[in-house]
């Protein structure tokens, strides 16, 4: 009868051991899984963002293009004012 107790507690002992495997495995599964979906989701908001971003630089560049023409246009108009208040002094200066 003692190796029957012996051989019960033992078996008691070995389907614990494995439960308690089979629980850190289910476990790590499943706290990888979840580890590699919220990566995911890290990502996917990453690529978002850096989309965003990506769009904005662009934009920006767009509007810097815009206001260096109207500043070379400003830059002529300015050009060509002065040579015409120049011209204007000078016909002041000859009809004095």
């Amino acid at each position: 009868m003692n190796e029957e107790v012996i051989f019960g507690i033992g078996g008691m002992g070995f389907v614990l051991v494995i439960l308690a495997l089979i629980t850190i495995i289910t476990v790590v599964v499943v706290s990888q899984a979840l580890k590699t979906q919220r990566t995911k989701t890290m990502s996917m908001a990453e690529i978002a963002r850096d989309e965003a971003y990506r769009k904005l630089a662009e934009e920006a560049v767009s509007v810097q293009r815009k206001i260096t023409g109207e500043q070379q246009k400003i830059v002529s108009d300015l050009s060509e004012m002065k040579e015409r208040i120049i011209s204007m002094e000078k016909m002041l200066r000859e009809v004095e």
